[in-house]
This record gives C-alpha cells, sequence and structure tokens, in this order.
C-alpha cells in the first residue's frame, strides 16, 4: 500500500472516531460540568498515553518541539473539548455537527501556514464551497440557533485546526501517537489538579450515559482516533487528507439520531451531502 493510499484510511478512521465526540459530549454534558469533563477527559487519557510512552520507552521530545506541543494541548486538549462542551449547553449535538464541515478549510490554512503545503488553486474553490454549504446552513437557520452557541462552535473549529495542522507537522518527525501522548502529557499538571477541584460534590445525580460518554470522548476522541488522524494527515498530506473532515457531520448526524434521537432535518442533510460531495474534488487537486 502506497504512503497516500495509507494516509487516506488512516485519516478516514479518525474521523469514523471523531464522528462521535460531540454525541458522547452532548450526552457527558447532561449531568457533568463541562469544564469538569474536559479536564477529566485530558486526564485519563494522558495517564495512558504516559504510560504508553514509558513502556515503550519513547525518547523525550527535542526543547525545540516543545511550542509546537503547547499548541497541539491548547488547540486539540483543552480548547476543542472545553469549547464544545460549553457549546453543546446551547445547541444539539446534530446543530453542532454541522459546523465540523468548516474544519478542513480551517485545517487546510494552517497546513499551509505551519506545514508548507501549496495545494493547488482548484483545492480551494472545493474547500470554500464545502465550506460554504456549512456557511448557508447557519445562516438560514439563524432565527432557530443560539448565537452563544454557534460562536463557541466557531471557535472550536480555529483553534482545532491549528491543533491539526500543528500536530500533524510534528507527527511526520514523532509519530502520530506519540505526538498527542507528550501533548497529553504536557497538559497532565494543570488537567489532574483540575479534574480534583471540579469534582461533582455528589456523583449520586451523575448516570451511567455520562459516565459512558466521558468514557468514550477519553479513551477515543482524545487518544485512540489522534493515533489514526495523525497519521493520516502526516502520510497522506494536513490539506489533502484534512477534507475527510467533511464526512464527520454525516456520521456524527447519524450517530445523533440513532443515539439521542435528535431531530435531522433536510437542511441538515442537504448541508452534509453538499459538503461529502466536495471532497472528491479537493482530494483530486489538492497536490501542488
Amino acid at each position: 500500500m502506497d504512503k497516500t493510499t495509507s494516509g487516506w484510511i488512516n485519516g478516514f478512521i479518525g474521523v469514523v472516531i471523531f464522528a462521535g465526540s460531540l454525541p458522547a459530549t452532548r450526552v457527558a454534558v447532561r449531568d457533568l460540568d463541562p469544564v469538569f469533563l474536559t479536564c477529566a477527559r485530558a486526564s485519563i487519557a494522558a495517564l495512558l498515553g504516559l504510560a504508553l510512552l514509558l513502556v515503550l520507552r519513547q525518547r523525550r521530545p527535542a526543547a525545540g518541539d516543545v511550542p509546537s506541543l503547547v499548541l497541539v494541548a491548547l488547540g486539540c486538549v483543552v480548547g476543542f473539548p472545553l469549547l464544545t462542551a460549553l457549546a453543546l449547553q446551547h445547541v444539539t449535538s446534530a446543530h453542532s455537527m454541522v459546523f465540523v464541515g468548516l474544519l478542513p478549510l480551517c485545517t487546510a490554512i494552517f497546513g499551509v501556514l505551519r506545514g508548507g503545503e501549496r495545494p493547488r488553486p482548484a483545492f480551494w474553490l472545493f474547500s470554500m464551497l464545502g465550506s460554504a454549504f456549512v456557511i448557508g446552513y447557519a445562516l438560514l437557520g439563524r432565527i432557530a440557533a443560539s448565537l452563544p452557541g454557534d460562536m463557541l462552535m466557531l471557535a472550536a473549529i480555529g483553534v482545532c485546526g491549528l491543533g491539526y495542522a500543528e500536530g500533524a507537522r510534528l507527527s511526520r518527525r514523532l509519530g502520530g501517537w506519540q505526538v498527542i501522548s507528550w501533548a497529553l502529557v504536557l497538559s497532565l499538571p494543570v488537567m489532574l489538579p483540575m479534574t480534583a477541584w471540579t469534582l461533582p460534590a455528589s456523583l449520586d445525580a451523575v448516570g451511567v450515559p455520562a459516565w459512558l460518554g466521558l468514557g468514550y470522548v477519553a479513551l477515543f476522541s482524545m487518544l485512540i482516533g489522534f493515533v489514526f488522524w495523525y497519521r493520516g494527515l502526516a502520510q497522506g498530506g494536513i490539506a489533502a487528507v484534512g477534507q475527510l473532515q467533511l464526512l464527520q457531520p454525516f456520521f456524527g448526524l447519524a450517530l445523533a439520531a440513532l443515539l439521542l434521537h435528535e431531530a435531522v432535518s433536510w437542511a441538515m442533510l442537504m448541508v452534509t451531502l453538499g459538503a461529502v460531495a466536495c471532497v472528491m474534488g479537493a482530494r483530486k487537486f489538492a497536490a501542488a
């Protein structure tokens, strides 16, 4: 299997795993505080990542890699989880999923700024077209939408795109699972005490679904998904493989409907299908 194909396969697996993140977060914040959820998921994943690094005797990152790892931690470990958890107190996971369609364009922009990639002009046409579906949906649904929720989701997309691109750039040298593991470990001295500080006074009111949601976002969204995702971005190109994120809303909407019984409107489906159609065109013109 050639490197590019492997990158697309790894990226696809990562997207499928990430698709469950927002529905799982939506379930968890029903009973858990968003700050506690963010800190707890990062702490659990960090302890697992630290164990892997120690057992497999991975060398420490160079001093020059630390600033990039800080950006990964701020974007993917803290920023995106916290901002989405806060947003999901105002909007449904189905509504928030549509905003994930903006991630490919955001990741591609940071891939150019931080990764030195240079896609062809036609790539940007398809990428912006996919994002236009998302923006059009947001504008058309503005009356029923929540301004705080939408603003939090847009901020989450911005910091996540930076974290994805920066992590993919480092993965070319350090390895995919090593990058997210070191970023998690870097955040542990802050996240672990915050987890203890924000722990609910009583756990009796926390239902099993909330704990399962926490378990999913800690194990899969925060660690396992990044193993495949960063490897895919590093192998197939940040801008190119990043377009697979246009598929994430499709999987997420299906999960929201099946597991949470949330309404999925025809407008949501049309936006998602339109964004998905742009993946093929963007993939064709990704290389400079």
